[in-house]
């Protein structure tokens, strides 16, 4: 790559993955994770690459926390990877410590081409040079160069252990600077409970999570700057309103537990044609008679039920989506682009952007190529969640008319 680039013009790739199943299966997943990961970026050649993974250490995290570290030093010293001489890792492996343990793992790396690049230090306020390779885990919570939060337990009392939190660190280039968090937020714990009301009472606890990290992050303590948050929000479809549409003619049937009396599955069939099971729902279950529907057209036909994010119409924006939903895709390799039965198909995994981070992507029509949205190894099983990515260059000058490390009014 020609030229020393010192912030103006700089290839950004913001990658956000979900990497759970990569180390309940390191044998089959990671080498064609990682293929695909380093295909990525040397298709778009960035200068600065922020990897941003959830699960990190997978659901089993006492078993296979160990896979971790290999995981991490493959990247590292990767072929690849080599023209990033500067990166910091930082890991929560913690499990041990059930008040703060959220199994984040954020990853930057460091393209040689990119000079005056510094990293915040919340304690000291101020920014620091970034020198060499550092992984950081068993320190992480003295870290001065991150925050780092769990959401508190009775944010979703159902999880008797939830992991759920958010890291955020920040990053200042020679005449722009901006925060980046990485973010985790609750699931859907029953697919029944999920279809009750709409919108449903999961969504509720995610947008109450959600705001409590906007507002974090944006509050007096420090500077407030433009701000990119990508991560697994969990964001689903409205189930409710998805199935009245996909189950539109058929009948309902409610099957209820002998012991308890309480609703174990629910049958939707046709009318007529024989009375054929369209979709049968149980509490970790989804399976509807076509799933080429999830699909087609990138699942446009969908995107009416994706309502979580306009809640927060104004303080957050997004891109075009232009891939199918991101999870839950099949954990069996030679099922590469079939999902899994267990939850209804929904983008999970998203990039998001304050108004003042969307003002630094390039602005000018002849530029807009340069703006890539999109999911990574469509065509290879990636674990249950293909990771999400975002490229674009900082518009030239976005930071020239403020003040040093302000690219531009925080809105």
């Amino acid at each position: 790559m020609a030229g020393k680039l010192t912030g103006s013009g700089a290839g950004i790739l913001l990658v956000t993955a979900n990497v759970g199943s990569l180390f309940e299966d390191p044998e089959n997943l990671q080498k064609p994770w990682l293929q695909e990961f380093y295909q990525t970026v040397h298709a778009h050649r960035p200068n600065f690459v922020a990897l941003h993974c959830q699960e990190v250490g997978g659901k089993n995290y006492e078993g296979s926390m160990m896979h971790v570290d290999s995981f991490i030093k493959e990247l590292l010293s990767s072929d690849a990877m080599r023209d990033f001489s500067r990166a910091r890792v930082y890991l929560d492996k913690n499990y041990k410590s059930q008040e703060q343990f959220t199994a984040l793992g954020c990853c930057y790396f460091l393209h040689d081409s990119l000079k005056n690049i510094q990293q915040f230090d919340f304690k000291a306020k101020k920014f620091k040079k970034v020198v060499g390779k550092e992984v950081i885990s068993d320190t992480l919570m003295s870290c001065s160069t991150l925050e780092k939060e769990k959401f508190p337990q009775h944010y979703f009392p159902e999880c008797k252990w939830s992991r759920k939190g958010f890291i955020r660190t920040r990053w200042a280039f020679a005449d722009c600077s901006f925060d980046l968090i990485n973010i985790h937020l609750f699931h859907d714990a029953s697919n029944l409970v999920a279809w009750e009301k709409s919108p449903s009472v999961y969504s509720s606890t995610r947008q109450k999570a959600l705001s409590y990290v906007l507002d974090r992050i944006s509050d007096q303590r420090f500077e407030r700057l433009p701000y990119f948050i990508f991560g697994d929000f969990n964001f689903r479809l409205d189930s409710k309103r998805v199935i009245e549409s996909l189950c539109s003619t058929a009948t309902m049937q409610t099957v209820r537990a002998n012991d308890t009396d309480a609703v174990d599955k629910l049958i939707f069939r046709e009318s007529d044609n024989d009375h054929k099971v369209v979709l049968q729902l149980e509490k970790k279950l989804f399976n509807y008679i076509n799933q080429d529907v999830f699909q087609e057209n990138r699942g446009k036909l969908l995107f009416e039920f994706d309502k979580e994010l306009s809640v927060f119409k104004d303080r957050l924006h997004e891109l075009e989506i232009s891939f199918p939903p991101s999870y839950p895709y099949s954990e069996d390799c030679s099922q590469a682009k079939q999902y899994m039965n267990t939850r209804c198909p929904a983008w999970c995994d998203r990039i998001l952007m304050s108004a003042s981070a969307k003002d630094l992507l390039v602005k000018s029509e002849n530029e807009e190529k340069l703006i890539t949205y999109d999911n990574i190894g469509p065509d290879v099983c990636m674990g249950d969640h293909k990771p999400v990515y975002l490229f674009f260059r900082l518009s030239s000058g976005a930071g020239k008319h403020t003040n040093k490390h302000k690219c531009c009014v925080v809105q």
